[in-house]
């Protein structure tokens, strides 16, 4: 009889049998037989993992230290999140929890960053797990973190160097954070369950989320020249998208969609947000992801899309198009007025100036042009007072909100913060909108189902404000124009 033969499968009903000749490798799972866990595991050279450093480590290092000032004597936990399940057996591609990612440019799942006193001085650490390398049997059988299934992440060893912070196994957290006790311990919830339930919760897990919030209201250099980044890959996908129009009638918003998110994956790590592509009275409403309609000479093309860029942060930016290249005399009304809102609203942020000002800009030129097509039947003084506001049939949202690693950035800041004055290195939105809808019988038949939005990208600086999506035509002639130059040269292959 052989030697292998010798060997008897293990009774799987034992939870945990002890073995010489297999290894449990989990519940459900049958067990790897240990001739095979030892072929599996052998004669493996070290995966070859970047040791450079992350380019944010200085400005992580100084985000964590200004966070700590404000929390003298606490414990802060920041965790980043677990993966979710998207179906069964398989998630979603994860992405790191947007204050975890601030503190420490760490993309790793599970992870825990825990920032404590020190005598005079702030620890920060970074909890990670063990990598699932050769040395273990998830190396070949855990799908969701084995390296020979998803490749080689970085390690408690291989993070300390990268992220340039201290390191510990995860396996450690629980312990380190039950032995702090609950009172000087800070969590920001809703990211990990697990750590969710070391600590009650205390007015200072609040805290701590608006803290963040408002640190991140300020971008550092580092951020801006990343937003710039996303921003200038997002002009190209615009660019795609007009060079792919031909295409895309008869075919759908479909396309369009699909064009603008291929040079996100290509440029960056994915799109920011659900691309939202509305051809049509599509335009007419604020949030159309479906993207399943048709896309027709004669009608406009309204893009809100931006390329996240792999440092996870993100552009928002619109542009409403004539798909035939040309305006109709009421989509350009409608698009100028539009425009002229716009140019109002970018005009009015400048440092110190009320977040509401772009708002207040915006909605007093729409205001006196819906008087003056006749659909806005009461004087727009009266119609933008705060108890009357009958403007906002024609356009529902605000004008602006912050942007940054998230699209909607710093949302747990407090209100006097978020809509307080505006300060130097803040980054907003300016967009104005109009929607008319197709059955608005307040509404001139020629304008009905039209909708235009234009939105871009605002740093306030020392003295004003830049725009950085600018590469971006906006004035009706410069669109057309636009649209002219890039169909007269060679479209792209993008397999249509």
């Amino acid at each position: 009889m052989s030697e292998v033969e010798k060997i008897s499968e293990p009774d799987v009903s034992e939870e945990h049998p002890v073995s010489d000749d297999w290894v449990w490798v989990g519940p459900h799972r049958p067990p790897s037989p240990r001739i095979l866990f030892d072929h599996m595991t052998a004669n493996w050279e070290a995966a070859n993992i970047s040791h450079d450093r992350h380019p944010a480590t200085i400005y992580s290092a100084a985000r964590r230290q200004r966070l700590a000032s404000k929390f003298a004597g606490k414990t802060l936990v920041v965790p980043t999140g677990n993966f979710k399940t998207r179906a069964n057996d398989t998630d979603y591609r994860f992405r790191a929890g947007t204050d975890f990612f601030y503190l420490t440019g760490c993309e790793e799942p599970d992870a825990a960053l825990v920032i404590s006193p020190r005598g005079a001085e702030t620890n920060a650490t970074l909890y990670i797990p063990h990598r699932r390398d050769a040395s273990t049997h998830e190396f070949y059988t855990d799908s969701r973190y084995g390296e020979l299934w998803v490749g080689p992440r970085r390690g408690v060893d291989e993070a300390a160097i990268y992220y340039d912070i201290e390191t510990a196994p995860l396996e450690n957290l629980e312990k380190d954070l039950v032995a702090l006790g609950g009172a000087d311990v800070a969590t920001l919830r809703g990211f990990d369950a697990a750590v969710d339930t070391l600590h009650e919760t205390t007015d200072s897990d609040e805290e701590l989320a608006s803290a963040l919030s408002e640190l991140r209201l300020v971008k550092d250099d580092f951020e801006v020249a990343q937003l710039q980044l996303a921003i200038d890959f997002t002009v190209k996908g615009f660019e795609d998208v007009v060079r792919a129009l031909p295409s895309a009638e008869g075919r759908g918003e479909r396309v369009i969609e699909g064009v603008f998110n291929l040079r996100a994956r290509v440029e960056g790590n994915d799109v920011g947000y659900d691309t939202i592509a509305a051809s049509g009275s599509h335009a007419t409403t604020l949030h159309w992801t479906s993207n399943n309609g048709p896309v027709r000479r004669g009608d406009l093309l309204l893009l809100d899309a931006g390329v996240e860029c792999h440092n996870l942060y993100t552009a928002d930016v619109t542009r409403t198009m004539p798909i035939s290249g040309t305006f109709s005399a009421a989509q350009r009304r409608v698009y100028e007025l539009v425009l002229a809102a716009q140019t109002a609203g970018i005009a009015a942020v400048k440092p110190g100036a009320n977040f509401m000002a772009p708002h207040d800009a915006a909605m007093a030129v729409l205001a006196e042009g819906l008087h003056e097509m006749g659909i806005l039947k009461e004087e727009p003084a009266l119609a933008l007072r705060k108890d009357r506001q009958l403007y906002r049939r024609y356009t529902l949202h605000g004008t602006s909100h912050m942007l940054g690693i998230d699209v909607h950035d710093c949302a747990n800041a407090r209100n006097e913060s978020y809509w307080g004055d505006l300060a130097e290195g803040y980054v907003l939105t300016v967009e104005p909108g109009l929607y008319f809808q197709a059955n608005d019988l307040t509404v001139p038949e020629e304008y009905r189902g039209i909708g235009v939005r234009i939105e871009d990208d605002i740093l306030v600086t020392s003295t004003g404000a830049k725009n950085l999506s600018e590469a971006l035509p906006r004035a009706a002639d410069d669109v057309e124009a636009w649209m002219a130059s890039l169909w007269e040269k060679s479209s792209p292959n993008l397999g249509l």
